[in-house]
């Protein structure tokens, strides 16, 4: 299939800057030898980061060096992408308190797939909970008027005051955000939300994330993977679904999204599908004509990011195998609070 890439004129319409002002900005590893790692969440308590790989959920410690342990594991295996194709488990991840953990699947094949909602505890536990053991399970949602063919490949989940929001995508018609009501810190029925894709004729919602003030849920709209530029950037109200705004961004494919604790400032990730050496983590900087996306670090098929308290910025990566490497080649990095 041709590989469309866009001009510099075009990139200079959409806004996106060829040439960054973050020299100096390095990403460090924290943890090699992931298997396909797709979602981070960050304990407000603790520190500890929650890691969604192919095999299992990860606790990682976040000490020099860093120790990971096992929290969730005995999940199944899917297969995401066009070309190339991965092996996916777990995806999208999220704190829902201090005392349980969400977990979007895409270990199993559409209109199948669970949300699934863990105990968790301070510290790590002495046997990794099954997957089946999770103390709240969301879903399915099966073929229907809402999805044709049901849902699937729950990427990514915000967590509001009043409930919680997960990007899946299944029925490529529809496109839908999920929400559940958050009901006495317990979550409640699964529902789809948000048609996305008929409302900015984009496919793949992917990256999602809340306003620093709550009253925005903003989505990212990864586009088709074999079209470059194509990704959007659409801000809805989290109460009634209403799309406030849409912007196009020509970034190519944004899997990730959140706002700077420190600056306020909005970030993604893209992972850049049709080209991976243009993927990497770029500022957003929204008005309302428009998104300007500047380059802050590039990346290797970036697929997820969370900011802690104090600024740090953990990104997952899926990676590239070095030929005849046997080594898993995800890796979880960091980059120190300034953003």
């Amino acid at each position: 299939m041709r590989r469309l890439v866009p001009s510099a004129g075009a990139l200079l319409l959409t806004g996106l800057s060829t040439v960054s002002a973050f020299a100096q900005v390095k990403a460090v590893p924290v943890l090699e030898g992931l298997d396909n790692p797709s979602g981070v969440a960050i304990h407000a308590k603790t520190g500890h980061l929650f890691v969604a790989t192919h095999p299992a959920v990860l606790r990682v410690a976040p000490t020099t060096p860093a120790k990971s342990f096992v929290e969730v594991d005995a999940f199944k295996t899917d297969v995401y992408g066009k070309g190339p194709k991965y092996d996916i488990g777990p995806l999208g991840v999220a704190l829902l308190g201090d005392e349980h953990l969400i977990v979007g699947d895409g270990s199993l094949a559409d209109a199948a797939e669970l949300v699934r909602v863990f105990k968790i505890g301070a510290n790590p536990p002495a046997q990794p909970t099954a997957a089946d053991n999770a103390a709240f399970k969301l879903g399915p949602i099966g073929p229907g008027e809402a999805s044709a063919k049901g849902e699937g490949n729950f990427y990514a989940i915000a967590v509001g005051p009043k409930a919680f929001y997960i990007t899946a995508n299944g029925d490529d018609t529809k496109g839908w955000v999920l929400k559940a009501d958050i009901v006495d810190g317990k979550p409640g029925k699964l529902v789809p939300f948000i048609a996305t894709k008929p409302l900015v004729n984009v496919d793949a919602p992917v990256g999602i994330t809340m306003s620093p003030d709550g009253k925005q849920l903003v989505v990212g709209q990864m586009g088709e993977v074999n079209m470059a530029g194509d990704s959007q950037l659409s801000f809805y109200d989290p109460e009634t679904g209403k799309l406030i705004k849409n912007h196009a961004t020509g970034l190519n494919d944004i899997a990730g999204l959140a706002y700077s604790p420190k600056t306020g400032k909005l970030y993604a990730v893209d992972y850049s599908w049709v080209d991976t050496k243009n993927g990497g983590l770029f500022r957003l900087d929204v008005t309302d004509s428009g998104v300007k996306a500047e380059k802050i670090v590039s990346l290797d098929k970036p697929t997820a990011m969370a900011f802690d308290k104090e600024g740090n910025l953990y990104i997952t990566e899926f990676g590239t195998a070095a030929e005849g490497s046997k080594t898993a080649p995800g890796r979880l990095v960091k980059i120190a609070a300034g953003l």
